[in-house]
């Protein structure tokens, strides 16, 4: 089963399944593309998903630009 492609921008904040070590699950976008570049909203660290395994951690969105 494919899972969709989920629509989101930079800037937007959006929650994963998993937390953080830092104990927060909550991550701002900071880059789009065939990677996507998120920034922890707890400790500040950058990190980079490719896009398919982000679509596979997505949960919810959390504000939108």
């Amino acid at each position: 089963m494919v899972k969709p492609i989920v629509p989101v921008k930079a800037g937007d904040v959006v929650r994963l399944k998993k937390a953080h070590p830092c104990g927060v699950n909550e991550w701002e976008i900071t880059r789009i593309g065939a990677d996507i570049g998120l920034r922890c909203c707890g400790c500040d660290r950058r990190v980079m998903l490719v896009r398919s395994e982000f679509d596979r951690r997505y949960k919810e969105h959390i504000s939108h630009v």
